[in-house]
């Protein structure tokens, strides 16, 4: 077996794991963050956590079977070994930046909610004030006054 193949071999190894890890840890501390963002939806966030999950498989295995290929042949030890740092640590920035946008994604879906939160008053007008209706015509006037 050459190094070529075994530094594919590696490459698998370590790349494929390190997806699983990240998903299923993304997956697991993620479900509360959903949660929140979903108005305590519990069933929703579970989809969408699992949509998220099957997707972030999808692109970081695709992108690690795509990124499988090397354009040199690697010789020794040393080659086999800059080639991996170079390949798990461009999987390992991929991973980082599939995060952190979904993140950045999710915390603006939640920071929107929270302001439409804060626009609804808390009781719906009645258009009582004091056990008085308002007839429009006058102001409002704090009891005590």
């Amino acid at each position: 077996m050459t190094m070529t193949v075994t530094t594919y071999l590696l490459y698998l190894l370590i790349a494929v794991p390190l997806t699983i890890w990240v998903a299923r840890t993304l997956s697991r501390n993620g479900r509360i963050f959903l949660v929140d963002v979903f108005h305590g939806n519990e069933d929703f966030a579970d989809a969408v956590n699992r949509l998220l999950v099957a997707g972030f498989y999808l692109v970081n295995l695709g992108f690690v079977t795509l990124f499988l290929r090397t354009g040199d042949t690697v010789v020794d030890a040393r080659g086999l070994i800059e080639a991996l740092s170079v390949k798990v640590g461009i999987v390992m920035v991929v991973l980082g930046v599939l995060h952190l946008v979904n993140v950045w994604v999710f915390n603006s879906i939640r920071r929107r909610s929270r302001i439409e939160e804060m626009a609804a008053p808390p009781v719906p007008p009645n258009g009582f004030v004091g056990g008085q209706p308002l007839t429009g015509t006058q102001q409002p006037m704090p009891s005590g006054y």
